[in-house]
């Protein structure tokens, strides 16, 4: 197979959750870019409606749907639509999560729950259906998204979310643990973990007052600088074609050497 044909998406179908910003948005756009129909699932359905206009000039299908993945009869919802929209999926990307900061030794049972309930349980259930659908067709990619933080602890002053690192740490084993399960039925199962990206969400901290607190998150990052779409994408797009086809298992830091140190 030609090298462009094995990242062509042309016809697949693609549900990424937490697309409306973001990480989300990014990889959506890739996908999208790369050929793919994409489904743009959130809890904010506007944003998601506004980034599938933006994604259907690019002459694919799109369809934005409101899911909180905290919530079991939304994931349903999010699948049924698909289906009845596109007729199958190919690609799942597990994107959406959500994190909540209070000093460690304070830290509510309610939230810890929360987080764990929308980052690992609500991956799950949605990789459980997805995989299903894949199955009956062949194969599929899903495609976690961790965090550098999944493989190590953070400061309290940095990061004050101790569950977080936990629920992405659940979201690393799940992948590999799916990986081995799913292999014999052709569904690849791999997950990417993003370091300092800008974002929306972190917009603050590129605010002219917090300098301070950027030189020193970029001081641990080896090339220096921060991740942006297009550092994104590449990768997203690689382990939803036919070129990563041998690939499954996998964490891949996209973290401008962070994890190396």
């Amino acid at each position: 197979m030609n090298v462009k044909n094995l990242f062509d998406l042309k016809g697949k179908v693609s549900i990424v959750t937490g697309g409306g910003r973001g990480i989300g948005k990014f990889i959506a756009t890739g996908l999208a870019e790369a050929g793919s129909n994409v489904v743009i699932a959130s809890r904010k359905v506007e944003k998601c409606q506004k980034v599938a206009e933006e994604l259907a000039k690019l002459g694919v299908k799109t369809l934005a749907v409101k899911c909180d993945t905290g919530v079991p009869a939304e994931i349903e919802n999010l699948v049924a639509v698909t289906v009845k929209e596109f007729g199958t999926i190919d690609i799942l990307v597990n994107n959406a999560g959500i994190t909540w900061g209070a000093p460690t030794l304070e830290f509510p049972l309610d939230k810890w729950e929360k987080i764990f309930d929308v980052n690992v349980r609500g991956v799950w259930i949605l990789s459980q259906m997805a995989a299903n659908i894949m199955k009956d067709k062949g194969g599929g990619k899903i495609i976690n998204i961790s965090s550098i933080y999944g493989s190590r602890g953070s400061l309290e002053i940095a990061h004050p979310a101790v569950p977080y690192n936990s629920s992405k740490a659940a979201v690393e084993i799940l992948t590999k643990n799916l990986a081995i399960k799913l292999g014999s039925y052709n569904i690849k199962v791999n997950c990417i973990a993003p370091g300092f990206f800008k974002t929306d969400m972190m917009a603050y901290i590129f605010k002219p007052e917090m300098k301070d607190m950027l030189d020193l998150t970029l001081a641990h990052v080896p090339l220096g600088t921060y991740g942006d779409e297009d550092q994104m994408k590449g990768l997203a797009v690689f382990l939803a074609s036919a070129a990563s086809d041998y690939v499954t298992g996998g964490i891949f830091p996209v973290d401008g050497g962070m994890s190396a140190k």
